[in-house]
């Protein structure tokens, strides 16, 4: 199966699999910056049989100090979330959000890292199921419970790799900033107290790696975005954003390349709240 296969699928192969009653769990991750909880319009319209994830309670432990504003969560509650979706060992899960992949990109990570292989990113999010004509359905869904066992319990040290800020500190990968260009050079920052960015670190929106209808860039233009980046074939690769949420594109789009990065979790909100951490401000 191609690197991108494993990753993505598109519209209409989530339609057809639907249409067949094919053993397959769709979520609906809805978050925005603005707008973390996204209920409310999930219920206003979603795919058919799609479950509501709240990417802040169920794909987040807040409980969790000194790792950021979105900590991971424990891979015994995502494993009894899964099971509340209806996620077993059989189902392809297939997340979609309307908002650049944020949400279910964080949805694909927490997942895959928690241990299940079978998760794939909806390619253009709701806005290309609507495109393509296909049918919402409204109100909520209750699902038959899943049985569905996940490997790991700590997502630090999971399916997928991680870096810790000291690791980032050492340098120990070639670091992507996710966040727009305004909050890497520090003019602006909506949701942490200090502004600015880690440094050496390059800045790749997360947006930067999506096409205008929202589908992930083809593979040539997404290894053009890292050669304007000067990254090398052979680098280690690390992503941060604000929180370790948005992220989840670029470390997705490296996955379509067959690259592996690793994700910073704890992001810009772990580093800036440390006073020892070196903060840097302007273009790199």
């Amino acid at each position: 199966m191609a690197a991108r296969d494993q990753v993505l699928i598109s519209v209409d192969e989530v339609a057809r699999r639907i249409q067949a009653g094919d053993p397959i769990t769709v979520l609906d991750v809805r978050w925005r910056l603005d707008e973390p909880d996204g209920r409310a319009a999930y219920l206003a319209g979603h795919l058919p049989g799609a479950v509501y994830v709240s990417l802040e309670d169920e794909l987040s432990d807040h409980t969790v100090t000194g790792r950021g504003r979105h900590p991971l969560p424990a891979g015994s509650s995502v494993q009894a979330a899964a099971r509340r979706w209806g996620v077993s060992a059989d189902h392809l899960v297939v997340a979609y959000d309307d908002w650049n992949r944020v949400g279910s990109g964080r949805a694909w990570w927490v997942l895959t890292a928690a241990g299940l292989t079978n998760v794939r990113i909806l390619d253009g999010g709701l806005a290309a199921w609507r495109a393509a004509g296909n049918a919402v359905d409204t109100g909520a869904v209750d699902p038959q419970p899943g049985d569905v066992t996940l490997e790991y319990e700590d997502l630090y040290a999971g399916a997928l790799p991680t870096l810790n800020a000291d690791q980032v500190a050492e340098g120990a990968a070639t670091l992507l900033d996710a966040r727009p260009p305004e909050r890497y050079r520090g003019d602006n920052e909506p949701a942490d107290a200090v502004a600015g960015h880690i440094p050496s670190a390059k800045n790749l929106p997360c947006t930067a790696v999506l096409a205008d209808d929202g589908t992930f860039l083809d593979d040539d233009a997404l290894g053009r975005l890292l050669a304007d980046r000067n990254v090398e074939a052979g680098d280690a690769l690390g992503a941060y954003c604000g929180s370790g949420i948005s992220a989840t594109v670029p470390v997705a789009a490296l996955a379509v390349l067959g690259r592996r990065a690793a994700l910073f979790p704890g992001s810009w909100s772990e580093w800036s709240a440390d006073p020892k951490r070196v903060v840097v401000r302007g273009g790199e």
